[in-house]
């Protein structure tokens, strides 16, 4: 391979590393910049739609085994959590509370962060 092809290749891919980098960095502040105007509802998601935080055992979003797990929260626009009702009688909270339901087990009823 030639030195000028080789110096083109290396270019080439110096180029497109830079703009996935450039990318990444304008999704992340995107992201925070969303995050900013919502706030974490705990106990409003249905199953496999929480934003994080599911409790013990799980890795984080969309893994909510159950509808409205007090240990599992969504992004929600900020000032509207504690005004949702959900179809478990339940409301929002800002805060976790540990899970109650006798199908979890005991080690995945707490709260994480």
């Amino acid at each position: 391979m030639s030195t000028t092809l080789k110096n083109g290749s290396v270019l080439i891919l110096a180029g497109a590393f830079a703009a996935a980098l450039a990318t990444a960095s304008t999704v992340a502040t995107s992201d925070a910049q969303a995050a900013a105007d919502k706030d974490k509802c705990w106990g409003v998601s249905k199953a496999g739609q929480n934003d994080c935080a599911a409790g013990p055992g799980t890795s984080c979003q969309g893994q909510a085994k159950w509808d409205y797990m007090t240990n599992a929260w969504k992004y929600v626009d900020k000032g509207t959590c504690e005004t949702i009702t959900t179809e478990a009688s339940g409301k929002g909270s800002l805060q976790c509370k540990p899970e109650t339901r006798e199908e979890i087990p005991a080690a995945n009823r707490g709260c994480e962060a």
